[in-house]
């Protein structure tokens, strides 16, 4: 069974920003793969269904960013997920241009925060995660501020593209493996 989780926070204000581009991907497989996001619990807005022959679960985290960790460890513990083999996590990535996709299969967190925190609650840091580029921050902004601010138009069209890219790409994850999926995805859009 595979989790593949969304990083983002919860509250409205933050609809439709670059920091929530793992929730938006989520939503995506949910309409593509009609999973229904119907479930509260384990700190998480989640829905259950079947991916590529597979059985997954889908969460967005509740718990805010920075502690996505506690929600992914629950859920890891409950469902006995191998989350070396079975942990897909969706997060923005400002080192990379808008709308360019990363896989992984392990790595540092290179500064997110919510990755920072699933690695210290995992202990480790190998699992598959599928970055999204948000574009570097401009010179003389805050991080913070500039993750937390919204796409133009144009990005936002660019971010719908990705996002189902991403779907695509998560797809290939599940069917053939992460390495398939790097092979395809991994290069500039």
């Amino acid at each position: 069974m595979y989790l593949i989780v969304g990083l983002g926070n919860p509250d409205s204000r933050y609809e439709n920003t670059r920091h929530n581009i793992g929730f938006d991907v989520i939503d995506k497989l949910s309409e593509q793969e009609n999973i229904g996001l119907l479930e509260k619990r384990h700190k998480a807005v989640l829905g259950r269904g079947m991916i590529a022959g597979e059985k997954c679960i889908l969460a967005k985290p509740q718990t805010y960013m920075n502690l996505s960790g506690e929600s992914v460890r629950e859920l890891l513990d409950y469902y006995k997920i191998d989350e070396t083999r079975e942990l897909i996590v969706i997060s923005d990535d400002v080192s990379l241009d808008v709308g360019q996709l990363r896989i992984r299969k392990k790595g540092s967190a290179g500064g997110h925060n919510g990755l920072k925190n699933i690695i210290a609650h995992l202990g480790h840091d190998t699992f598959m995660r599928v970055k999204m580029g948000v574009g570097e921050k401009p010179q003389g902004w805050d991080l913070a501020d500039y993750v937390l601010g919204r796409f133009s138009p144009q990005e936002r069209r660019i971010m719908d593209e990705a996002a189902e890219r991403a779907a695509d790409a998560i797809r290939m994850m599940i069917s053939q493996d992460a390495d398939a999926a790097m092979n395809e995805f991994n290069r500039k859009a």
